[in-house]
């Protein structure tokens, strides 16, 4: 066999990748596989794609749905489901493909159907129904009245006695080859929904509503094999090795009864010659209400559904899940693999060795009510919300195709190699490509391009957009190709970051190292950007992003920068006076989101600052873009406030203290006086109101009595800068 090994799939890098860095999708699993539009193809669970079997329509029914099928000896194959004004229809497809109505009964609905070894054909109706026999050539006879609401399944003994399961009593009833029967067997639930009988004889049985597979001997003794944790058990299925395979449906609602459906019974039947092809019905046409569809069809059926393989030795295992597919029916191909019908969305699964399982196809109607193998290694498919006839296999497709979901590069990209892996066993693939601008490829979109392969892998000859599709083709040769992973390597074009703001932090104030102060500091800690506010100053004894520690003549600055294509940036840092034209370098390559320096050096006035983002960290030097942004004017003042005119004297019993503050660029925040080396006190200014940049202060103090005495005083600028001045009173 020949390998398909197109190259080394590449893998999306872990970490973190850059718009310089080639980046790619790669599609490898289920899930990503059925993402998109798969026709003709089988997914495998382990992401697997294959050709898949024919699917064909036989059929159609004419009826909403087909619920049961059985083929005789010669290959003749049995249908029958809903009714049509009252009667129900059994339809004939012949070995050549060749379908028609056979007979019809009077009933809503025939939910069971089974071929003796004389090919005679075994029908029960439901509700309040029976079951008929038609023999080849013959009328249809009432063969057996069970008294039942529903009649749920039939299956053959090896000794030719007919099994009936039935609800709402959950009977399961033998009947012998002459139409005696009896109740074999009673279970606790109300529907025995599904049956299989060995070639030893041993009966299984699946009910309703609490999900129990019964092994049921020939003399009526039951024993519970599993309890599923679903309501209903739909369909059940011996291998040749002696396994059980079991389908569950449906959440189980505890404390709720059973549903007892309960349409209107059929009329009395009486014998009439159909007019249409010679078929032969029983009843009278009359408008009856439709049949309640089985319960697994109905609102019980909700909570996904599960198969279950039980051994020969009892050990039951999961096999296949759905929490949203619901599992009808299951039978075995030519190879012995379980085919797995279920709506709503008309799929077919297949479980193949170990834990995979496969998923096959999905049929246009919604439901597959119905899978029965055939001869020849024929499988047929009944389907429901349309009633038709298909068949699925033996042969596989001669070609399938997989048109993948859309992939979004989240930027204009250039495109790089699409490789492939798998086996080809002598079939061929076809890749082939197509971009866009739109999210949606219905139109404006490049057309389909095929991938020129050279060697094992092909460069994509679509034009550079943002989104692209690929289209694999499978084809059969000696052989049919399975594929494993489809990779496609791009580069998103890149974009310059942004900036979005810049703010200078209070004065005196630092960003604190990443290692943490094992003393305590005098803090602040920052608003968000952008949101104004006075920062509170706090005394704590480490730092965090947002907090500064207090350092004398230090200046600081922040911003909130970001890139599109996810890039590391790096900053540069730049100053100048307000009325300067040349920025001075501060600081570069800066990483973090923050600057504070010492600005002791500077002069005094009004600066701006320019913050530059860099992504050449994530690209090559050519690529590499900037974005820039200056922040608001803002004020370095390293001189304190000047003070003048301090004179104490005395007035009377008191002491007149008076003296003027001046500052340059700041308001004279705060001032005060301490006599004699005393606490300081604060001091109000001649305007009570600290908002100018020169105050005048006069104070009238209690005289301390006799002797010499020292006044000083401090005043302070809102950029903590302090002067100190004293007089001596004598």
């Amino acid at each position: 066999m020949r390998k398909l090994v197109l190259g080394c799939c590449l893998c999306a890098l872990s970490g973190a990748v850059f718009a310089g860095a080639t980046r790619s999708w790669k599609h490898a699993s289920q899930g990503d596989f059925e993402k998109g539009v798969i026709r003709g193809l089988t997914l495998r669970s382990d992401g697997h794609l294959s050709l898949a079997p024919t699917f064909s329509e036989l059929y159609d029914a004419s009826a909403s749905y087909l619920w049961a099928a059985a083929e005789d000896s010669k290959g003749n194959l049995y249908a029958a489901g809903s009714a049509n004004d009252g009667k129900v229809a059994i339809h004939i497809v012949d070995p050549a493909g060749k379908g028609r109505v056979f007979t019809e009964l009077a009933g809503l609905a025939v939910y069971a159907l089974a071929v003796d070894s004389q090919d005679r054909l075994y029908a029960a109706t439901s509700p309040d129904g029976k079951i008929y026999r038609v023999a080849p050539g013959a009328s249809p006879e009432t063969f057996y009245d069970p008294k039942a609401k529903y009649i749920w399944a039939l299956a053959f003994l090896p000794g030719g006695d007919l099994l009936a399961a039935t609800g709402d009593k959950g009977q399961l009833h033998r009947v012998n080859p002459n139409g005696a029967g009896t109740v074999l067997f009673t279970a606790d639930d109300a529907n025995i929904r599904s049956l299989a009988a060995g070639r030893d004889g041993v009966i299984f049985a699946g009910t309703e509503p609490s999900g129990q597979i019964l092994r049921i001997s020939t003399a009526g003794e039951g024993f519970v094999v599993y309890q599923s944790p679903k309501r209903e058990i739909t369909a059940l299925a011996l291998d040749a090795h002696g396994s059980l395979y079991a389908a569950a449906v449906g959440n189980k609602q505890a404390g709720s009864p059973a549903p007892a459906p309960a349409p209107p019974p059929a009329p009395p039947p009486s014998p009439v010659q159909s007019a249409a092809g010679g078929a032969i019905s029983i009843g009278t046409r009359a408008s009856v209400p439709p049949a309640q569809p089985p319960l697994s069809m109905g609102p019980t059926a909700a909570g996904g559904s599960e198969v279950i393989r039980v051994e020969a030795d009892g050990y039951p295992r999961k096999v296949w899940s759905s929490s949203s597919e619901l599992a009808y029916t299951i039978a075995f191909d030519r190879d012995g693999r379980l085919l797995i019908g279920t709506g709503n969305k008309g799929g077919i699964y297949r479980v193949e060795n170990g834990p995979l399982w496969s998923w096959v196809l999905s049929a246009k109607p919604t439901q597959i009510t119905a899978l029965t193998s055939g001869r020849g290694g024929r499988i047929y498919a009944l389907t429901g919300n349309i009633g038709k006839i298909y068949q699925l296999g033996p042969e596989t497709e001669q070609q399938g195709a997989i048109e993948s979901d859309v992939l979004d590069a989240s930027f204009f990209a250039y495109w790089g190699r699409i490789r492939v892996e798998g086996t080809l066993h002598g079939g061929s693939v076809k890749l082939e490509t197509r971009s866009g601008n739109l999210d949606t490829p219905q139109r404006h979109w490049s057309g389909w391009m095929e991938v020129p392969m050279t060697g094992d892998a092909g460069r994509v000859p679509s034009p550079s957009a943002r989104f692209l599709q690929y289209r694999l083709t499978l084809r059969r040769g000696a052989g049919a190709p399975e594929i494993a992973s489809v990779s496609i390597a791009y580069q998103p074009k890149n974009v310059a970051p942004i900036i979005e703001i810049v703010e200078t932090t209070p004065p005196n104030y630092r960003f604190p190292p990443q290692s943490l102060t094992l003393t305590p500091s005098r803090n602040i800690t920052l608003h968000a950007l952008g949101r104004p506010s006075r920062p509170s100053t706090v005394l704590s004894s480490g730092s965090a992003s947002t907090s500064m520690n207090y350092a004398k003549g230090y200046v600081g600055v922040r911003w909130l920068a970001r890139d599109e294509n996810d890039d590391p940036l790096i900053f540069r840092i730049e100053i100048r006076g307000v009325r300067e034209t040349t920025w001075r370098l501060l600081k570069d390559g800066v990483k973090d989101d923050g600057y504070s320096w010492d600005a002791a050096a500077l002069a005094d006035g009004a600066y701006v600052l320019r913050v530059t983002a860099s992504d050449a960290p994530g690209n090559p030097p050519a690529q590499a873009l900037t974005a820039s942004l200056e922040s608001e004017p803002f004020v370095i003042d390293n001189t304190p406030p000047s003070i003048s005119a301090l004179a104490a004297s005395r007035r009377g019993n008191r002491i007149e203290l008076k003296w003027r503050a001046t500052d340059a660029l700041n308001v004279v925040q705060e001032a005060e006086y301490s006599v004699d080396g005393g606490d300081w006190v604060r001091a109000e200014p001649t305007t009570r109101l600290a908002d100018s940049l020169e105050h005048d202060y006069v104070l009238l103090l209690d005289d301390p009595g006799p002797g010499e005495h020292t006044y000083a005083v401090r005043v302070r600028d809102e950029f903590d800068n302090q002067s100190v001045e004293k007089t001596v009173l004598r």
